[in-house]
This record gives structure tokens, sequence and C-alpha cells, in this order.
């Protein structure tokens, strides 16, 4: 059996039927907007953006740390020069790069 206990009338019905299709249309409306291709590369290219900015932020405070403890071991706490340890590592660099020039030398001569 069918229910007629609606008591709107015809123009009633008519409006919330024109309601629900204009929601209706506005629903389709977005889900088209969201399976579009322009809209999944774009959604795409956002989050990739998002992780290397992630990924260079950590970087950075990674690289940020190391440098501070770096410095923190050639410097006092009044940031002057530890020269017992900065003297040690220079002489090291030097013969490091020292040994990389007659190294390269050696295999053009």
């Amino acid at each position: 059996m069918a229910d007629t206990s609606d008591t709107r009338t015809p123009a009633q019905i008519e409006a919330d039927i024109r309601r629900r299709r204009e929601v209706l249309a506005e629903t389709l409306d977005e889900i088209g907007v969201r399976v579009h291709p322009k809209t999944i590369v774009g959604d795409a290219k956002a989050k990739v953006a998002s992780n290397i900015d992630h990924t260079l932020g950590r970087a950075y405070v990674g690289v940020n740390r190391a440098v501070s403890e770096v410095k923190g071991r050639f410097t006092d706490e009044e940031g002057a020069p530890r020269l017992d340890r900065v003297v040690p590592a220079a002489l090291v660099v030097v013969g490091v790069v020292g040994l990389l020039v007659l190294s390269t030398r050696r295999r053009r001569g």
C-alpha cells in the first residue's frame, strides 16, 4: 500500500524536486572536477612538492645540527677558535689534498 500521508501541495513537491536537482547537479559538478585529469595531476604535483619541502626541511635541520656540532668542537664557549683542535684538523685536510694532487699528477705523468 502507498503512503498517502504526504500533505504537501504540488507546488511544494515541485520546489523540493527542483532543490534536489540543484544539489545533485552541484554534486555531479564537484565529482567531475575531482576526477578530471588536470585535477588529479595537480593534486599529485602538490603532494610531491609537499614531500620534497618536508624532506628538504629535514635535511636542512640535519645539516644545521651537524654544522653546530662541528662548530662546537672547534670553538670555545665565546666563539673563539680552539687552536688545539683546529691546527691538527687543518694539517689533516692539507695532507689529504696534497695526496690527491700527487695521485692525480702520477696518473697523468
